[in-house]
């Protein structure tokens, strides 16, 4: 079992309102090249997607429920079809019948994930990112970088964060956008 997490981030590492949806004053910028930069799927998920379990915090959920079913691309077929766990304190189960295969994540995330036995990928759910590298569970991270300067903004990496040592896998362009996965290094700072 892997935890990968998947972000959208600038230059500068923002990862906050890529698509512009929580109306924040630089929010959409993920858009900034066209929308066929960001189609299909920038994040070489494949079998994962089919094989693991998709880990979503309240809000990127309720925003991926209104989106994805609604499409009938073959990566939204991929995204509709797969496993998802919902991590929310206001939710119930009732709630998250409305998009396939959704369940509500039940007890503590950290020992949740710890016991999950499939691959977990977190797209978006930066609350959830927090505190799953926390607890230094996070083995992956595959990114799409724009070539975008915002100077503000929540960002993937927060400067108070622990220090972590990365393995590079892999970094191309891919027309404006840079797609790169980091593993954790086994040995650094044992």
């Amino acid at each position: 079992m892997s935890v990968i997490v998947l972000a959208f981030t600038t230059l500068d590492g923002i990862v906050e309102d890529p698509d512009g949806a929580a109306g924040t004053p630089r929010g959409g910028w993920m858009f900034s090249h066209g929308r066929e930069v960001v189609a299909g799927d920038k994040f070489r998920l494949g079998r994962t997607l089919d094989e693991g379990v998709l880990l979503l915090g309240r809000r990127t959920w309720q925003h991926f429920a209104q989106l994805w079913p609604n499409r009938d691309d073959e990566f939204a077929a991929r995204m509709n079809a797969a496993a998802k766990l919902v991590a929310s304190g206001t939710l119930d189960d009732a709630d998250v019948t409305t998009w396939n295969n959704s369940r509500l994540l039940h007890g503590d995330l950290v020992e949740v994930v710890k016991q999950e036995r499939r691959d977990v990928i977190v797209a978006g759910s930066l609350g959830v990112v927090e505190r799953l590298a926390a607890a230094d569970l996070v083995d992956e991270y595959r990114l799409v970088t724009f070539p975008v300067l915002l100077g503000a903004g929540r960002r993937l990496f927060p400067a108070e964060g622990p220090q972590r040592e990365l393995e590079c896998l892999q970094a191309e362009a891919d027309g404006p956008i840079v797609r790169s996965r980091f593993r954790r290094r086994a040995e650094a700072f044992a």
